[in-house]
């Protein structure tokens, strides 16, 4: 197993305890395959530990069933390791009881209100690794303020670790973020034609 030795040890005044023990913030960006994969792979690993898990599927449609939402939930109903929240915006967000009088809400309103949901539940610290699954999308269509996530996160408390993933992450994400992975591709058989298959893409 790597022991992970730092090249630079930073003059922080924190112990080397308090140092691993710190809370990240990931950013899994990129045109490349794999960034919600690495994001739900976490999720596991964290599963394993007893963390409780919060999932929040931003702009991904209800009709699309990935694999690892499954998987996910069973394990965390088991009772083995942590809890498994799984929350999708196109399933309007399982805290939101009814539309607005004036109809269904926008995509943009959907990924406002699970951006207060996350707030919410980072202030109760409700979980221990959040997975903002395609949230960068909403950040980059300005959607939802970049600055004020960047806040919120930099004023967590406890010991929550926040995953975001998606194309396009503002470089202020960027830059405040702990780990960022930029997927980039090399090679994709769509590129030559072949559509997404079972168990490889869902």
């Amino acid at each position: 197993m790597p022991q992970g030795q730092p090249t630079v040890v930073p003059d922080d005044g924190l112990t080397t305890r308090q140092r691993r023990n710190r809370p990240l913030v990931f950013v899994h960006t990129g045109v490349g395959k794999g960034k919600s994969t690495a994001a739900f792979g976490l999720a596991l690993r964290a599963w394993n530990q007893g963390w409780p898990v919060g999932v929040f599927q931003f702009v991904k449609s209800a009709k699309w069933k990935v694999g690892e939402e499954n998987a996910l939930k069973v394990l965390g109903a088991s009772g083995e390791g942590g809890t498994v929240a799984w929350h999708k915006m196109g399933e309007g967000w399982s805290w939101i009881q009814r539309a607005p009088a004036d109809g269904e809400p926008s995509n943009e309103d959907k990924a406002r209100e699970g951006w207060e949901q996350v707030k919410r539940d980072l202030a109760a610290e409700t979980h221990k690794l959040y997975v903002l699954d395609e949230f960068a999308y909403p950040l980059h269509w300005g959607w939802i303020d970049t600055d004020e996530v960047v806040e919120v996160l930099r004023a967590r408390p406890g010991t929550q670790h926040v995953v975001i993933t998606g194309r396009n992450a503002p470089q202020k994400l960027i830059d405040f973020a702990d780990l960022v992975t930029d997927m980039s591709k090399v090679k994709h058989p769509m590129d030559a034609g072949q559509k997404g298959q079972r168990g490889i893409e869902w």
